[in-house]
């Protein structure tokens, strides 16, 4: 999946989540200051992203997440980066 095509996904997150105006998102609107989303509203958001990418987006990476473009960034760096391994769980059957 392409940078685009990430961006348009996300696109469609924040106007389902953050409930905005789908021209109002663009690679550099602010989720605080152009989309008007408060901590609690950009949790929820990522929470969404997380599932539909299928990816884990550690907390302390939250605070990068600034715009619509950074979170594209921070999605794909997710998934290039290897899932952590459920092997070491120290669960047995």
């Amino acid at each position: 999946m392409d940078r685009q095509e990430v961006l348009a996904k996300i696109a469609d997150a924040a106007v389902e989540v953050l409930g905005v105006e789908r021209e109002l998102v663009t690679e550099n609107a602010s989720f605080k200051d152009d989309l008007d989303a408060d901590s609690l509203d950009l949790v929820e958001f990522v929470m969404a992203v997380e599932e539909q990418f299928d990816v884990s987006i550690p907390e302390e990476k939250l605070e990068g997440i600034g715009t619509v473009g950074q979170a594209a960034d921070m999605v794909i760096a997710a998934q290039e980066s290897p899932a952590p391994s459920t092997a070491e769980s120290g669960t047995s059957a």
